[in-house]
């Protein structure tokens, strides 16, 4: 009972006007303390006060700033109650005909729809703001602007809102302003991959919060990003460093989004260093500020996560298990298609891993459709792009320019004016010219790049639908009991093999236009040998030197390779006989020979010919496309030789 009594008189004297006078009083020059500025006291208690009292305020104004900050607060902690205090705060400013702070509740709408992952609302919502706020609130409505355009891939737009927030924040000596747009461009070279540069303006963000001395969410943010950075130029212990600190940050104030952020890339962390069970924990703890928040965004992502790591440790079905949770709350308002893209790359690897090709080869499918979108657009945005390092230099050094023109305006002397101006303009229109020539050639260069890379990927997806049919016809196979029919989708399956590892080589190459032949023949040799378990007893000899050859004609004698060795390994050596098999490739002045030896039985007259003669055909076929001749010998095994038209590698 007296347990009891002791809660009760707490309870009282928590919510008794004397307490609640040193939180709020209405009667002071500052009525209540703000969250991040005059306290670090950010519980639930304290907000819950402050949705309390705001209708008490004296004036609407007073009352639009409590109930704002609430929804800007709360935002960070429950996203549709964040929402209710936005509309309850539009509402209010319509009736009271107040366009400013109709406005400013607009921009905390913005940011609160954009972490919903409503992109076409909150854009249109932030845009109808700009008209009716001063220019002191728009280095923050461009920060969430830049959001939108970020969310959806669209990096270019992206930086120009960072950098039109940059310029008002300098010339309002806005120190937040400043930080957040260094912010926000640290996370758009990281998403470009320039890490260096993303950790620069990130470093430099961080030293501008940091002298400004209020630990707030953007702050914590950025501790998260340049993190990423660390993270991925290799340096973990800095990573780490950062990461807990973001952490012990978000622990503090509730900052659950950014919470599910940091241990969504702590996963990542901890499984290049091979603490999976730390790397398995941050999952969870993903998912679990993930759901307090309610944000199917940040759940498909931490589920993703976690799929990754179950398929890097091979726990396959636990995998695949993840990755359904993953798709299950994604949505078709995420913007881009980069993580639904992932969690179907994922989910593909994990049914292969499984063993279940069918649903491998769906999950693939969808992957390859998005990633063509993706990759589509990324290389539009990364062309685009060029140019941002040199803008924000430029931008830079122009606000730089134009202090020294004030300074240089103080001074009479006209005639060294027009000298210096002179030779200013000699040095601008020099500078400017290199760097118009500079830009051009890192364009062109760039472009060779992008193409380079859309050919090993086109390669690579080529090679890895290839495998999945493969796959998909060694499973078949195991179903199928006719003898001569099983041994038939062997065959088709080595060959398909053969063409995958033309494109293996070429997205794995320097050269994306040729194949080392030797290196290509040994790979295939070792495959279609282990294929028949003949590894041991037949010894693979390649009598050739290196040798580039075009894709075009690479490809159609790897076929007529593989049909020779396999026709070698069935009829030369019966009855576990141990033999050679040896491949030569000439290159002659006029033409290529290739020529393909066995020491086994040979060709015996009056013998019945075994198979169904599609080898036969599809290697005549070949040698005709390729305007060559073929001579079979029959003397102390088999010997098949092709002279072929020289086709010089690229």
């Amino acid at each position: 009972m007296g347990k009891h009594h002791f809660i009760s008189v707490f309870i009282i004297i928590l919510c008794s006007p004397l307490l609640f006078g040193q939180l709020i009083d209405f009667n002071r020059n500052a009525p209540y303390e703000k969250v991040f500025v005059d306290t670090d006291n950010f519980g639930a208690s304290y907000l819950q006060q402050l949705e309390n009292s705001y209708s008490q305020a004296p004036s609407d104004t007073l009352q639009f700033e409590i109930l704002n900050d609430l929804s800007y607060y709360w935002h960070t902690r429950n996203l549709t109650k964040a929402l209710n205090f936005t509309e309850e705060g539009l509402k209010c400013t319509l009736a009271k005909g107040d366009m400013l702070w109709h406005g400013r509740f607009q921009i905390t709408q913005g940011a609160i729809l954009l972490r919903m992952e409503k992109l076409t609302e909150a854009q249109e919502v932030l845009e109808e703001a700009q008209g009716k706020v001063p220019i002191k609130d728009l280095p923050f409505l461009y920060t969430q602007l830049g959001y939108v355009y970020e969310r959806r891939g669209q990096l270019d737009k992206a930086a120009d809102f960072a950098m039109e927030a940059l310029e008002i924040g300098e010339e309002l000596k806005d120190k937040k302003a400043i930080a957040l747009a260094y912010s926000d461009l640290s996370n758009i070279f990281w998403k470009q991959a320039k890490y260096d540069k993303g950790l620069k303006y990130g470093i430099k963000s961080i030293v501008i919060f940091e002298e400004r001395g209020i630990i707030d969410l953007d702050y914590d943010f950025t501790l998260y990003v340049v993190a990423n950075n660390f993270l991925e130029l290799n340096r973990y212990d800095e990573a780490l460093k950062y990461y807990e600190h973001s952490l012990a940050i978000g622990e503090r104030y509730g900052f659950y989004n950014n919470l599910s952020d940091v241990y969504i890339s702590l996963v990542d962390l901890y499984a290049y260093l091979g603490q999976y069970q730390k790397a398995e924990s941050a999952g969870l703890n993903a998912v679990k500020y993930a759901d307090i928040l309610d944000n199917d965004f940040m759940l498909m992502r931490s589920w993703l996560s976690i799929g990754k790591l179950q398929n890097l440790q091979g726990k396959y079905k636990n995998a695949i298990e993840s990755l359904q949770k993953s798709l299950e709350v994604a949505t078709t308002e995420f913007g881009d298609e980069y993580y639904l893209s992932q969690v179907y790359e994922a989910l593909g690897k994990a049914y292969a891993g499984d063993h279940d090709y069918m649903e491998a080869y769906k999950a693939f499918s969808k992957y390859d459709g998005l990633k063509n979108e993706i990759f589509t657009a990324e290389s539009d945005q990364r062309i685009a792009l060029l140019q941002t390092e040199f803008e924000v230099a430029q931008k830079e050094d122009t606000i730089l320019m134009q202090k020294g023109t004030i300074q240089k305006h103080k001074s009479n002397q006209i005639l060294t004016s027009i000298i210096i101006g002179l030779l200013l303009f000699l040095l601008i229109v020099g500078y400017v010219a290199i760097r118009i020539n500079h830009r051009k050639n890192s364009q062109l260069q760039q472009q060779n790049k992008e193409k380079e890379f859309l050919i090993k990927e086109i390669h690579h997806r080529v090679k890895n639908n290839l495998e999945v049919v493969s796959s998909l016809l060694s499973l078949q196979s195991t179903y199928i009991e006719d003898k001569k029919i099983k041994d038939n989708m062997h065959q088709i399956q080595n060959r398909i093999l053969s063409m995958s590892m033309i494109h293996q080589n070429l997205y794995q190459g320097k050269n994306l236009a040729s194949i080392e032949m030797k290196h290509y023949f040994k790979i295939l040799g070792d495959y279609v040998l282990q294929s028949y378990g003949t590894e041991k007893r037949i010894d693979m000899v390649y009598d050739m030197e290196e040798l580039e050859l075009n894709v075009d004609i690479a490809t159609p004698i790897g076929l007529i390779v593989n049909e020779l060795i396999t026709n070698s390994l069935k009829y030369a050596f019966p009855n576990d006989l141990i033999g050679t098999i040896t491949i030569s490739l000439v290159q002659k002045p006029q033409f290529l020979e290739l020529r393909v030896t066995d020491n086994g039985i040979g060709f015996q007259k009056g013998s019945k010919v075994n198979g169904t003669g599609f080898g036969t055909q599809l290697i005549s076929l070949l040698t005709k496309q390729l305007d060559g001749k073929m001579v079979l010998h029959h003397k102390k095994g088999t010997s098949v030789s092709f002279e072929f038209q020289y086709h010089k590698a690229a």
